[in-house]
């Protein structure tokens, strides 16, 4: 058995952990450089404003209908995840965090009434996070993944599923022909895995319900469709066939790409901006113990402008695989000056490291027939970087080329609207007045 456990409108309901003046009222949070919407409360869902809908598009919702956007504060939602997820642990013995607001957990072993226990978790996330969660339970993680979409719109719309598989929803509790009548009203794009494409075949040839998806054979859904889909719709029948990861797998490629707030021409800004990027980028490689064979670097100007059009990149190879930001900061620097033409308004930049092997700096010595000592120099002098970065906040310890990071910058975004660091800046902590 295993449980989804799935904050509501993630960055909605942080921001309203600090402001309860948003509850009951339509919020969006925006992307980087405030350009379009990101997560939306319900109240914004009802207004009719879509994933992804662009800010200029939808801002005249605010003087009609109240609508308050913030930018995202990605900080401040990585702190409240922490302590959400370490809540949602309790619930059974092994847990994997999918993604920021998603948790699976596995229930093998856990005694008594599973639905009981899942709505005393949930409640101790909303009373000491303050983030409202949905759970959803199955025998496989798509099962599990279905049901929490159960359980969030039986919330959101009443009168769709049945009102008692509201905030927890358990498919190994529901009678076969619940489970059958939840599945037939249950579009196929609500599957996990079913994207957009893969539900236009399916519903070509007249598949268009999760029941429909659940009868299919699937050695014929291998053949005709991929291994992928013959996977799911095994998941679906009851197979587990999706484990739980204790750990992510290491990437295959690392990427570190900004949209600026504000077109940028200089040299020395861009410089700036790619020397940012491809520090970070490295801090990423050294955290899960791997090297880069070679640095991608990329600069362009805005398609949705009216100027004169300007895309380039160049893929530097490096001489021996490596981690160290000082190695990748010069390639990507070298990368630029290659590429870089003036007279064009830029509105993006960004770093990709490439030919991701396993490996870590201390052991180039031994690989590529470095000195020794120095070796291991530049492997501690790279550990004390990362720690005072995190000890202290990133940007602490940057690079000469990247700037001061005190100082407004031609590059950043546009966070015009982003509210303070409640629970990761001293100087945004939330002030109590009598």
């Amino acid at each position: 058995m295993y449980a989804l456990v799935d904050g509501n409108n993630f960055y909605v309901s942080c921001e309203r952990v600090f402001r309860p003046s948003l509850n009951g009222r339509p919020v969006v949070v925006l992307s980087n450089n405030d350009g379009c919407a990101v997560a939306r409360s319900n109240e914004a869902k009802a207004l009719g404003i879509a994933m992804g809908a662009p800010w200029f598009k939808i801002q005249h919702f605010a003087e009609s209908d109240g609508l308050v956007a913030l930018s995202a504060n990605f900080a401040l939602y990585g702190d409240l995840s922490d302590r959400m997820m370490s809540l949602a642990a309790g619930l059974g013995p092994h847990q994997e965090i999918y993604s920021i607001d998603e948790s699976f957990i596995d229930l093998t072993g856990v005694r008594g009434n599973l639905v009981i226990r899942s709505h005393k978790i949930r409640s101790r996330i909303l009373q000491w996070v303050g983030i409202p969660c949905c759970i959803g339970i199955g025998q496989t993680k798509t099962l599990a993944k279905l049901a929490n979409h159960v359980a969030k719109t039986s919330e959101r719309k009443p009168g769709i599923y049945p009102v008692q598989l509201a905030q927890v929803c358990d498919f190994s509790t529901l009678a076969s022909s619940q489970l059958e009548s939840i599945f037939a009203s249950t579009q196929i794009n609500e599957v996990w895995g079913v994207g957009r494409q893969l539900t236009k075949q399916l519903t070509a040839v007249g598949i268009q319900s999760v029941l429909d998806l659940t009868r299919l054979d699937p050695a014929m859904v291998k053949r005709r469709w991929s291994v992928v889909l013959e996977r799911t719709v095994r998941e679906l029948q009851g197979t587990p066939c999706i484990q739980l990861e204790s750990a992510p797998h290491p990437k295959h490629e690392i990427a570190c790409t900004r949209s600026f707030g504000h077109p940028v021409t200089a040299l020395n800004d861009l410089a700036e901006a790619v020397t940012e990027f491809a520090s970070r980028a490295s801090e990423k490689l050294r955290k899960q113990g791997s090297l880069a064979g070679q640095v991608l670097c990329f600069i362009r100007t805005s398609p949705f402008r009216q100027d004169e059009q300007y895309s380039r990149s160049i893929t530097v190879p490096l001489r021996r695989p490596s981690a160290d930001t000082a190695v990748i900061v010069a390639a990507a620097l070298s990368g630029l000056r290659t590429i870089y033409r003036d007279g064009f308004l830029l509105a993006k930049a960004g770093v990709i490291l490439l030919e991701i092997q396993q490996g870590t700096i201390d052991n180039q010595g031994q690989l590529w027939d470095v000195d020794e000592h120095e070796s291991t120099e530049r492997c501690n002098l790279m550990t004390t970087l990362d720690n005072l970065n995190l000890r202290y906040g990133r940007g602490t310890v940057l690079f000469g080329s990247a700037g001061l990071s005190g100082n407004r910058r031609a590059w950043t975004m546009k966070q015009e609207r982003r509210t303070p660091g409640y629970t990761t800046d001293w100087n945004g902590l939330a002030v109590a007045r009598a």
